[in-house]
């Protein structure tokens, strides 16, 4: 496998252990390197102040990022002290202005086979998690593995049963080049096609380029066509992942501008808040 260089990004102490346990695990798997970075974000949005009260502000804020900045790094350093001793690892801190994290995280994620985060959304959570997700995936183009709580992390670095999301996207065909190596390793991969168009290149045969390319890769895979019989593409895919028992999800991510920043779309942020298991995103 070639996920060499592995990176966590912590912004939340409190999801440190998770993020960096389920990292290590894959790092450990691939002989490859975790490199975990502590971040806190100044978040001083200044629209209007009183005369004087900017500067104030801002040294406060930044008082309040680096101190957040220690808290993650001290977490990092403790649940990097409960893993493998053989696990190879650094640690950097940084702060970052609410509008840098893009520029601070995608410069780290490119030079990095995967990133592993918890997911983004739900209890402990705040804005700086999807922020960092956002640019790993939009800035540095780099793969995404959400790790959702209470993660099988035995079988982390080797799933035994994949559900491919497949929709002829340039962003699924990404995920699934990016995950490749998880695929191969796979007993089972299952290429799930969701009402398929009546009309484009693959009408007589849905998925069946993809799972020849993967075959020709080694990669066990099956196709399975689900008809939308729910109110959302997001919830067909997560009762047919516990239907078939999957132990990770491989998906593109989409996504679309806000001014200049890149935000999660509808359909994967809705796999997001309800992830059981863990999911591979690519865009």
């Amino acid at each position: 496998m070639w996920f060499k260089s592995v990176l966590v990004v912590v912004t939340t102490p409190s999801q440190a252990d998770a993020a960096i346990a389920a990292g290590a695990r894959i790092a450990m798997a691939n002989d490859g390197h975790l490199d975990v970075l502590a971040l806190g974000v100044d978040q001083t949005q200044l629209g209007y102040s009183y005369i004087g009260a900017g500067a104030v502000l801002t040294e406060l804020s930044l008082d309040r990022a680096e101190d957040e900045a220690k808290s993650a790094e001290a977490a990092a350093k403790a649940a990097l002290a409960r893993q493998d001793p053989a696990l190879r690892w650094t640690l950097d801190t940084a702060v970052a202005e609410m509008g840098g994290v893009a520029n601070v995280v995608g410069n780290a994620a490119s030079f990095v086979d995967l990133v592993v985060q918890t997911r983004p959304y739900g209890a402990g959570q705040d804005y700086e998690a999807e922020a960092v997700v956002e640019a790993a995936l939009f800035d540095a183009h780099a793969p995404v593995l959400i790790v959702p709580a209470n993660a099988n992390l035995a079988i982390i670095a080797r799933p035994k049963r994949i559900v491919l999301a497949w929709n002829q996207s340039a962003e699924a065909l990404a995920a699934a080049k990016r995950g490749l190596a998880l695929l191969q390793a796979a007993e089972i991969v299952d290429v799930t096609v969701i009402d398929p168009p009546a009309r484009g290149p693959e009408r007589s045969d849905p998925g069946g380029l993809l799972c020849q390319f993967l075959v020709r890769h080694g990669v066990k895979a099956v196709v399975t066509v689900l008809a939308r019989d729910l109110p959302t593409v997001s919830e067909v895919l997560a009762r047919h992942a516990m239907d078939s028992n999957a132990d990770m999800m491989v998906m593109g991510a989409y996504g679309h501008s806000r001014l200049r920043e890149a935000v999660l779309g509808g359909a994967t942020r809705a796999v997001l808040e309800n992830a059981t298991i863990p999911v591979l995103m690519a865009h």
